[in-house]
């Protein structure tokens, strides 16, 4: 880690402006601004219910035969969520946690540290993966794909980066779809309590207003590093251009997306620890039970392109 950047956890106005035209320096900036309290904000554990959610997605992109791969890369890992909670669920037994944020390659490498994994941590730009070909017989990635401004080089450098008969998965990419209603609905969820919480009655659950202007700082930038969205068929395209075989692009999270980012958005406009354990558990359940929903009876039913989530597989050929 020594020759990597030092993180800069406090963006500055003038250099928030400046990413406006530089996705790369906007994806460094909002995440290094957002590392201390990522896990937070996305309500990210190492314990069984994270370990659960990331085993799930992982199965329900890919097969898996229960056996551990040797040496996993993940790109754009953020904290480490997807990768440490698949390699605690037996998923891979050594990896490489990856990031264009040094802030976030740091809070990923003490979270593995702490979980006692075997990982390894590096600033890696996704369309300049610096590793010798076949190097990984697994890469990852969550919610990563729609913050890489050349997608195809990307997947053409994990296609390099992995050994022949090797997997990559990449989860939690937001549809073209899901991306319209999701963010109307969390407009809306900020706006409402936001103001709200201005009358007397309940200003105790309104933020600091500079907690409030720094998330609206941070949400300028969130704008700029959210590059694409994705149909799920160009996903599978692209992926086999670069030369993937058993490419295959699934998706969930319908109803479940529309639960959960007016619950994400509140939890994130009100004081931390406010909410209490009653809600957490009311979020978590009422995504559980919409997820089962959408998976058994709305996938039947509606276009897998108006679902929030894709997921996309696939393995370099033999």
């Amino acid at each position: 880690m020594s020759s990597d950047p030092a993180p800069n956890p406090h963006a500055t106005a003038e250099q928030v402006e400046a990413a406006r035209s530089d996705p790369k320096l906007a994806n460094v900036l909002y995440h290094d601004w957002e590392a201390g309290t990522y896990d937070e904000k996305w309500s990210i554990s190492y314990d069984e219910r994270c370990i659960d959610y990331a085993l799930g997605r992982f199965r329900a992109a890919a097969p898996w035969d229960g056996r551990p791969y040797l040496r996993a890369l993940e790109l754009g890992s953020g904290t480490g969520f997807f990768l440490l909670n698949l390699m605690q669920a037996g998923v891979a037994e050594r990896g490489v946690v990856t990031d264009l944020s040094p802030g976030m390659v740091d809070a990923a490498t003490r979270n593995a540290q702490g979980l006692g994994l075997d990982v390894e941590g590096k600033v890696v730009d996704g369309e300049h993966i610096p590793f010798p070909d076949d190097s990984f017989d697994l890469v990852v990635g969550h919610a990563v794909l729609h913050h890489i401004p050349d997608v195809a080089a990307a997947l053409r450098e994990v296609h390099r980066v992995l050994e022949p008969g090797g997997r990559f998965v990449f989860a939690g990419e937001p549809t073209t779809v899901g991306d319209a209603y999701a963010r109307r609905l969390g407009q809306w969820t900020w706006n409402a309590t936001t103001t709200l919480t201005k009358l007397p009655a309940l200003q105790g659950w309104r933020r600091p207003q500079q907690e409030l202007d720094e998330s609206s700082r941070a949400a300028a930038l969130e704008a700029c590093v959210d590059i694409h969205t994705f149909d799920p068929a160009d996903l599978e395209r692209t992926a086999r251009a670069a030369g993937f075989d058993g490419v295959r692009a699934s998706t969930e999270e319908f109803s479940a997306a529309m639960l959960g980012w007016p619950v994400r958005t509140f939890e994130a406009a009100v004081p931390p620890g406010r909410l209490g354990w009653n809600w957490a558990m009311f979020a978590y359940h009422g995504w559980q039970r919409l997820s089962w929903v959408d998976e058994h009876l709305l996938s039947k039913v509606v276009p897998r392109s108006w679902f929030y989530n894709a997921l996309l597989t696939g393995t370099t050929p033999r």
